[in-house]
C-alpha cells in the first residue's frame, strides 16, 4: 500500500505546483500518426506474398532504413517478436504507396514535439512554444486548445500564435504506426507485450528540418521559456547529420547561456555515427531520457558491450545493469539527470538529491497509465483516474534487488555520490494505445520535477 499512498501524494503535489512553470520550448519533430491496428491473418498474408524467407531475415536484424516491402514487414515482425518499439525511415516511394494503400484506422497527433505540446499545453495548461516542421491544415487541427504556440515572423517582428491561427497550408508529414497487443500471434511469434513499429514517410523530420523563423529568432524565443525539451534526432544519418547538428549545438549554447535546463528525449538511433555525435552533445544537456534498447545502443558506442548485452538479456530489465550503465553515462558526459523508463519501472540517476525526483516519476507513471487507460487525457484531473490501476507486481523483485544492493528505501538510494530514484509503474492490462506513452512519461517527469523543486 505504501506505493499507492506515494502516488496519491505525488499527484497532489505536482497538480498544485505545475502552474509555476512559465514556459517550455519543444523542438524539433512534429508529424501526423496514421495508426493501423494489426490483424494476424492480414499480416501473414502480406508476409507470404512478399516472400516469407526474405521478410524473416529482417525480423532478426533490423535494416538501417526501409527500401523494400520486405524491410517494412520484417521490421514489424522484429517489434512483435520482442515486444519492443522501433522506428525506421521509409526511403522508397513504392513502399510509401504500399503503406498508404494498406491504410489506417485513425489519425492522431504525432512526433515527440506534437505529443508533448498537446500534453503540456493542452492538458497541464503549461505554456509551450513548439517547432512544427510543416504546418498543414490537418496538422494544425490536431493540436489541442490551450497555451500552445508556434513562432510567426511578419516583417521582422516575432509573434507567437496557436497553430490553428498560423494559417498555412504546408505538407502533411505522415508516420505509419503498426500497433499490436500483448499476446498477438503471427506465424510462430507471440508478442510478450503490447507495442508498435513505426515507418516514417516524410522528408522533413528525418533531416531535422528547422524552420527559418525558428533559426532567426531562436534567442528571442528562448527568452520566453524556462525549460526546453529536444527530440527528433533519431533518423539522422552519417550523410545528413552535419548541418542540423551545427544548428542544434548553437541552440544549446543559447539555452546554456540563459541558464535554461534542456532535456534530450533519446529515441532508437540506427546510425552509430549519429549516436556518437549525440553523445558529444550530451554535456550541454541537463537531462536525458531513454529505455533499455536506447541505453544499450549508447553503451555500444562507449565500448561497453558487456553492459549493453546485460541490458537486453532479462525481462524485467536488470536494474543493477541499468544503474551501472547510467553511472557510466553520467561520468562520461556530465549530464546531471538520466531518466530510464522500461515496461514496469522507472529509474532516475541525478547529481542532486530530494524526494521531488521520485515524486515527479510517480506523477509521470500515473499520467502514462491514464493515457493507456483512457486513450486521451483531456485535463490534469483525468490523470488521477489511473489511481485504481494496480501497481506492477513484477517490479517487486526489482525493488528488492535495489534495496539489497544499494540500501534503497521508499524508492531512494545513494550510489557513488548520485541519487538513484526508483518507482514501480501502474500497468494497464488492455491499453487503448501505446503511442505517445514514452513522451508522456518523459515530459511529465521532467516538467513535474521542476514544478516541485
Amino acid at each position: 500500500m505504501v506505493w499507492n499512498a506515494l502516488y496519491s501524494s505525488a499527484f497532489d503535489k505536482v497538480r498544485g505546483n505545475i502552474k509555476r512553470i512559465r514556459g517550455v520550448l519543444l523542438a524539433y519533430n512534429t508529424n501526423i500518426d496514421a495508426i493501423r491496428y494489426l490483424d494476424p491473418k492480414d499480416l501473414e498474408g502480406r508476409v507470404e506474398k512478399a516472400g516469407k524467407e526474405g521478410v524473416f531475415r529482417y525480423s532478426k536484424e533490423l535494416p538501417k532504413k526501409i527500401t523494400s516491402v520486405r524491410h517494412l514487414l520484417g521490421g514489424i515482425l522484429w517489434s512483435i517478436r520482442r515486444g519492443k518499439a522501433a522506428e525506421l525511415y521509409v526511403e522508397s516511394c513504392p513502399v510509401r504507396f504500399y503503406m498508404k494503400q494498406w491504410g489506417w484506422d485513425e489519425l492522431r497527433m504525432g512526433g515527440q514535439v506534437g505529443i508533448m505540446a498537446n500534453l503540456l499545453g493542452g492538458v497541464y495548461n503549461v505554456p509551450v512554444i513548439a517547432h512544427v516542421p510543416q504546418l498543414s491544415r490537418l496538422q494544425a487541427e490536431l493540436f489541442k486548445d490551450g497555451p500552445i504556440y508556434v513562432p510567426k515572423v511578419e516583417g521582422e517582428k516575432l509573434s507567437l500564435v496557436h497553430p490553428k491561427e498560423f494559417q498555412a497550408d504546408e505538407e502533411n508529414l505522415i508516420h505509419y504506426i503498426y500497433e499490436f497487443p500483448r499476446g498477438f500471434r503471427v506465424f510462430d511469434f507471440e508478442a510478450p507485450r503490447e507495442n508498435r513499429f513505426i515507418g516514417s514517410a516524410d522528408d522533413y523530420n528525418p533531416n531535422v528540418y528547422i524552420r527559418p523563423e525558428f533559426k532567426e529568432t531562436f534567442e528571442e524565443i528562448a527568452g520566453k521559456v524556462e525549460l526546453a525539451i529536444i527530440s527528433g534526432l533519431q533518423a539522422l544519418t552519417e550523410e545528413n547529420y552535419r548541418e542540423p547538428m551545427e544548428t542544434i549545438r548553437g541552440h544549446l549554447e543559447v539555452l546554456n547561456e540563459k541558464g535554461i535546463p534542456a532535456h534530450l528525449e533519446f529515441a532508437f538511433t540506427p546510425d552509430e555515427k549519429v549516436r556518437g555525435e549525440i553523445l558529444k552533445l550530451l554535456p550541454h544537456f541537463w537531462s536525458v531520457g531513454l529505455n533499455e534498447v536506447e541505453l544499450a545502443s549508447i553503451m555500444e558506442v562507449l565500448g561497453e558491450k558487456a553492459i549493453a548485452e546485460k541490458l537486453l538479456a532479462h525481462d524485467p530489465v536488470d536494474p543493477i545493469a541499468v544503474t551501472e550503465a547510467m553511472l557510466k553515462l553520467a561520468e562520461k558526459t556530465g549530464v546531471r539527470r538520466i531518466h530510464f523508463h522500461t515496461y514496469g519501472y522507472y529509474l532516475a540517476l541525478t547529481e542532486y538529491k530530494g524526494e521531488f525526483v521520485r515524486d515527479a516519476l510517480l506523477f509521470a507513471a500515473l499520467a502514462a497509465a491514464a493515457k493507456a487507460k483512457l486513450g486521451d487525457v483531456r485535463s490534469i484531473d483525468d490523470v488521477v483516474k489511473a489511481m485504481d490501476v494496480p501497481v506492477n507486481e513484477r517490479a517487486k523483485p526489482v525493488e528488492e534487488t535495489l534495496a539489497r544492493e544499494y540500501g534503497m528505501r521508499e524508492g531512494i538510494a545513494e550510489v557513488n555520490g548520485y541519487q538513484l530514484a526508483f518507482i514501480p509503474t501502474k500497468i494497464v492490462a488492455k491499453p487503448k494505445s501505446t503511442v505517445g506513452i514514452g513522451d508522456t512519461i518523459s515530459s511529465s517527469a521532467f516538467v513535474g520535477e521542476f514544478a516541485l523543486h
